[in-house]
């Protein structure tokens, strides 16, 4: 089982903060099943544009995002999580910036606490690791830790999943200990349903507190997407998310593939 976790792990490095059913934000209760994994490669493509004081800044950028899930037992997992992230900053189309990258590795576990009758409840504690360029902006430079507290309700043929989290964020550089908050929470909401055999439509909206310390206005989002699955192992998801107000977004597409397999027994 070692030998397997550990090959898959080094596909893990090669290839690239998970979330749930890509391409909702906010996480299930579910878990994988002991023995058993999940390989997640999810991307994004973004464009944010604002104005301020005559001054216009474009901001494009994406993201390849590869996460490991394992069941340790039926109802914890171990999940890990690397991004690679580029983003290119215009000023009056002058270029400002454009930078490429691995950001911060992740290492979660979800514990799946309660289940009933449709009913469940998980917590996940993570950390990040600081193996991004925090010079680049792809990283923090010191390690960071959060917790989320999950629930999910079925109601066949609907699913209904609510996140509540906290992040407490640790800066190397000065620059960045002086614009950020610490602590950031979370919010978010979202259901999924069946629209046809293999075929789901999903919402989600939500909202966190803004990072940058001189504003009060916290980032908030709306998304749909759907998510198709081709085999019992083997899935597709595309989405579109919004921004709500000025600190969020403007607009990302998603798309993702998730491939499940057993790690086998000697």
């Amino acid at each position: 089982m070692f030998k397997n976790i550990f090959a898959m792990f080094a596909v893990l490095l090669w290839c690239g903060h998970a979330f749930g059913a890509h391409p909702l934000i906010t996480d299930d209760s579910g878990t994988q099943g002991k023995g058993k994994f999940q390989l997640e490669v999810n991307s994004q493509f973004y464009y944010d544009k604002e104005t301020e004081e005559g001054v216009t800044t474009k901001e494009t950028g994406g993201e390849v995002a590869t996460a490991l899930s394992y069941g340790i037992t039926e109802d914890i997992d171990i999940v890990l999580g690397l991004p690679y992230q580029w983003k290119k900053i215009k000023e009056d189309r002058e270029s400002t910036s454009d930078v490429n990258g691995f950001s911060d590795m992740s290492f979660e576990l979800k514990w799946r606490f309660f289940e009933k009758e449709g009913l469940s409840f998980a917590m996940k504690p993570g950390i990040t690791l600081p193996t991004g360029n925090e010079n680049k902006g792809l990283g923090n430079g010191r390690a960071s830790y959060g917790l989320v507290f999950i629930t999910t309700k079925e109601i066949e043929p609907w699913a209904f999943n609510l996140n509540l989290g906290y992040t407490h964020n640790e800066y190397k550089l000065q620059e960045d200990k002086d614009a950020n908050r610490k602590g950031i929470w979370h919010a978010s909401l979202a259901s999924e349903v069946e629209l046809l055999k293999d075929l789901k439509l999903v919402a989600n909206i939500g909202m966190e507190r803004n990072p940058n310390k001189v504003s009060n206005t916290h980032p908030s989002f709306i998304l749909g997407g759907l998510i198709y699955s081709i085999s019992e192992n083997f899935g597709l998801d595309l989405g579109v998310k919004g921004g709500l107000n000025k600190p969020e977004t403007d607009l990302a597409f998603l798309a993702g593939i998730a491939i499940r397999f057993s790690g086998g027994e000697k």
